[in-house]
């Protein structure tokens, strides 16, 4: 709550009506209101108003005290009023002799306003919480969270709600973070005072705030989401062509329900941060503006995006069909119905040949307490996929965000094959329990290598829950971090492995082969002479373990990162044998999924000695 210091000006032989709010402390300056030589002087007010004196003063009992020249009345009441001007306070001056000199009057109504959020994230909007104009990350954090309103309602002629400046769809609010500002008093202010909610120039572009007309609480309104569909009654009262906006008082012991709606996520411009202020404000002379006596503050921080690990068990697999996937497909959809999952498929008309839909789409999800639904982060490639993850996905409870590189060149590594998140990890003693992203880039030290363009990196680093670790991935061809890692559950404490390609543990595997009499086995079998290769033939590849010695290299760099960044050791990682070939600008790429689809054959006793 913030509190303008007030001072209060008072006039001997005149009575002054003030508000007040419940808690506040008016300061009135003694001696500068005080009648030419007055000596002493004395208080009396109602059992509603308690004051005090500063400095304390030195006469005890029923005297009157001493004026010093700089003598401080401070006083507040602790209950709101039932009718305006129900308390007073009056100040009686003395001279010398203690003769009465003059007496000022103050005709006091009190009420009390507190904004609301849930400060304490339980999912209910606890009355005047200590902590609402503050924000802490952490389970033993407070402040209020507000969600993006990504999703959308409609699901023809859809758009992101957060894109209509109106509640189309009373459904909607249960999007929106809840608000309530309770008051307290007489049935009505007294003539010129007002309430006036307000946001800065800098939120306007960032947040919403919607009200009801009616004082019916959150949970009817939520109870109507079975009985309407549409509803006009929730005037928009904040946003950005209203910075500030004056809101009824509704009188008595009341309440107003508002809902406040998240625009955009945390970015590079934006920390997050959103403040929300309510006012009273008090009447000056006339031809002069309003003065703020009382302003209460609450704060939101905007729900990051939140990218899941491959480690979860799945809810829904999304797969492209293709004109030469037939059997794939059915395998998948076998696969998937054994396992007791959802299967959705894109078909060509949609996908239009794009069968690589983990490099079109990330998913992930938004979260508060009172709502959480998933959201999938569009990649700026754009290939023939680019219309699914929006004319798709996004609908009723199932968001949509996306980053364009206006001023960048997108490349391969803009694709999503190229972002990857950890299982939750501690490192060294912090505790990231969401995970970490991992982003593929240009080694630190290269001149012309490819990145991931900032609008996607800026993205990632400001949602600051999944703290992002940039390996070195632009030594291969395409350039993602899965094709060389990924992670796998494992029933143990530490909960996952992480798997990586090597090269090395290939050459091992085929050394193996040779010693064990395999050295003419067939690799690639039955895909024609060019492609065949026998075990010997590989192994008296001096270029190709040249090639493998470099792929080896930038591997084990990135093996050491991962180590340090996600607190790993050796027996948390599995070594995988894939062979990989370089081509054009020194970039690689794997015997992949060929080498990884056969490995489990050449584990065991080749066909030609059974």
């Amino acid at each position: 709550m913030i509190i303008h210091p007030r001072t209060l000006r008072i006039e001997y032989g005149k009575t002054t009506k003030v508000m007040c709010v419940v808690g506040t402390e008016l300061t009135v300056n003694i001696d500068r209101s005080a009648p030419p030589s007055s000596k002493y002087f004395s208080v009396q007010c109602s059992p509603r108003v308690q004051y005090r004196i500063s400095p304390p003063p030195l006469e005890s009992g029923t005297l009157p005290t001493s004026l010093n020249g700089n003598t401080m009345l401070l006083f507040t009441m602790d209950t709101a009023s039932e009718v305006g001007n129900d308390s007073k306070l009056s100040v009686m001056y003395y001279g010398e002799k203690t003769e009465v000199l003059g007496k000022a009057v103050v005709h006091l109504t009190a009420v009390e306003i507190s904004l609301d959020v849930d400060a304490d994230r339980d999912g209910q909007v606890e009355r005047n919480n200590p902590n609402k104009g503050s924000w802490m990350w952490g389970p033993n954090g407070h402040g209020a969270i507000l969600l993006v309103n990504c999703d959308s309602e409609h699901t023809y002629g859809k758009r992101r709600d957060s894109e209509r400046a109106e509640v189309s769809r009373v459904s909607d609010l249960k999007d929106m973070s809840p608000m309530v500002l309770r008051t307290s008093g007489p049935a009505k202010l007294p003539e010129g005072y007002k309430l006036t909610m307000h946001i800065s120039q800098g939120d306007a572009e960032s947040v919403r705030v919607f009200r009801t007309r009616s004082t019916a609480g959150m949970h009817q309104t939520l109870k109507n989401l079975f009985y309407k569909s549409f509803v006009k009654d929730y005037p928009l009262v904040l946003g950005s062509e209203d910075l500030s906006k004056e809101v009824p008082y509704l009188g008595g012991n009341a309440e107003m329900n508002f809902y406040v709606e998240g625009l955009r996520f945390p970015d590079k411009d934006f920390e997050g941060l959103i403040s929300i202020s309510l006012s009273l404000l008090e009447p000056s002379s006339q031809g002069f503006p309003e003065t703020p006596i009382f302003t209460d503050r609450v704060v939101f921080r905007v729900a990051p995006w939140i990218m899941t690990p491959n480690t979860l068990n799945p809810l829904e697999v999304f797969v492209c069909s293709t004109s030469d996937n037939y059997q794939f497909l059915k395998g998948m959809r076998r696969l998937v119905e054994n396992s007791g999952y959802k299967l959705k498929v894109c078909h060509e008309y949609m996908n239009r040949g794009d069968r690589w839909m983990q490099d079109e789409i990330e998913f992930g999800y938004i979260d508060s307490p009172h709502q959480r639904f998933p959201v999938v982060l569009d990649s700026p490639r754009d290939g023939e996929l680019q219309d699914f993850p929006y004319d798709v996905l996004l609908g009723p409870d199932f968001g949509y965000v996306t980053r364009t590189a206006y001023d960048e060149e997108v490349s391969s590594l803009d694709s999503f094959g190229n972002l990857e998140v950890s299982p939750p990890v501690i490192v060294n003693g912090k505790i990231y329990p969401l995970g970490r992203i991992i982003i593929g880039v240009a080694f630190p030290t290269a001149t012309k290598g490819r990145n991931m363009t900032k609008v996607v990196q800026d993205f990632l680093w400001a949602q600051k829950v999944q703290e992002p670790i940039a390996l070195f991935s632009d030594w291969l061809l395409v350039g993602h971090v899965d094709e060389f890692m990924t992670f796998v559950p494992a029933p143990d404490k530490k909960g996952f492995r992480l798997l990586l390609a090597s090269p090395d543990a290939g050459y091992k595997l085929f050394r193996g082969l040779q010693n064990d009499g395999h050295g003419q086995a067939k690799m690639f079998d039955g895909l024609g002479a060019e492609e065949e290769i026998t075990v010997d033939e590989i192994l008296s590849d001096d270029k190709l373990g040249a090639e493998n010695n470099y792929v080896q290299s930038c591997i084990d760099w990135n093996r050491d990162v991962l180590k340090r960044e996600l607190g790993l050791d050796d027996d948390d990682i599995i070594d995988l044998p894939i062979l990989f070939h370089v081509m054009e600008e020194n970039r690689a790429v794997a015997y992949y999924p060929d080498m990884v689809s056969r490995r489990k054959f050449y584990t065991r006793t080749p066909p030609n000695q059974k």
